[in-house]
């Protein structure tokens, strides 16, 4: 399949230059791959693995998902012994949501955020942890998918798997917002003390770096284990074009809702979910395209192994 794709590159202007720069070009750390090699592979992955597909698959899932994750989340911070969590918590909501979509959940957010409803406790941590690992089965299936991984794991074990990793993901989510709580209350108490200046701009980089760094460990997690074999795979790779690809995505998004979006004007209060499923769409697609780079790496490894 490679000589046939070389040959008909090689017949191309241009593009074939194009070629013989790539293979002069080693990756570090990749057992003499070339760059034309990883391309090649990794565009092969893209065009025979039905990427939007898949991402369709995991968008529904996901945006299924999201509303019982977030009653159940909400449902407890009351019950979170952390001052300032429900606000950092609502503040970090509006940060991973695109803009003019929050309205959707705002009024259900001030309800439950203030009240402690222990019927809805006990129902949304059912629905929530059901609905979630629908979502990250999705996401496991997905990835099963790809044209380069050959092995899958049966279907209980699957949605054991998934069960778990939502668990985790949650605590991640969880716990990197909590991080954040303590940052911003030492950074408050240092500018207090006089040993820090413009206390606004430290806790703003600060939040930026956990946003980043909650998105390549999710993502890393993610990828790890979300194959049969994939623990025992490169994912590095992967999970920084993924986190660099979500960054860009979220400023191009964020833009085109303010300045282009018509989506109200023709729906009305129902485009707001329309734009919702869009970002989740989008970065489902980006989600599967960083693993599609780990697999084809990965199945480099093994051919040039072999």
């Amino acid at each position: 399949m490679t000589k046939i794709v070389e040959d008909k590159l090689a017949n191309i202007p241009l593009i074939n230059s194009l070629v013989v720069l790539g293979k002069k070009i080693k990756i570090p750390g990749l057992q003499g791959l070339s760059l034309y090699d990883i391309l090649e592979m990794y565009i092969i992955g893209i065009v025979r693995g039905a990427l939007t597909s898949r991402a369709g698959g995991i968008a529904f899932s996901f945006f299924m998902a999201l509303f019982p994750f977030l009653l159940f989340i909400l449902t407890l911070i009351p019950f979170v012994p952390i001052e300032g969590f429900q606000a950092d918590f609502i503040k970090a909501l509006e940060t991973l949501l695109p803009p003019n979509t929050g309205d959707v959940v705002k009024d259900v957010i001030s309800d439950i955020a203030n009240n402690r409803y222990g019927g809805l406790l006990s129902f949304g941590f059912i629905a929530s942890i059901f609905l979630m690992t629908n979502g990250v089965n999705a996401v496991l299936g997905a990835f099963e998918y790809s044209y380069h991984i050959k092995e899958m794991r049966n279907v209980i074990k699957q949605y054991l798997v998934s069960m778990g990793m939502a668990l985790m993901l949650s605590a991640i989510l969880l716990s990197s917002i909590a991080i954040n709580v303590y940052f911003a209350i030492g950074i408050h108490d240092l500018t207090e003390k006089g040993w820090l200046q413009n206390e606004g701009f430290w806790v703003k980089i600060g939040s930026a770096v956990f946003f980043l760094v909650l998105i390549l460990v999710s993502v890393s997690f993610l990828y790890k284990y979300g194959t049969k074999k994939s623990k025992d795979f490169t994912y590095l790779p992967g999970a920084i074009l993924t986190t660099l690809l979500t960054i860009v995505m979220f400023r191009l998004f964020a833009i085109y809702v303010v300045k282009f979006s018509t989506y109200n004007e023709l729906y009305g209060s129902i485009g707001t979910l329309l734009v919702l499923m869009l970002f989740v769409w989008l970065n489902s697609i980006i989600l599967l395209l960083g693993f599609e780079l780990n697999a084809s790496i990965n199945r480099l490894k093994k051919l040039h192994t072999k």
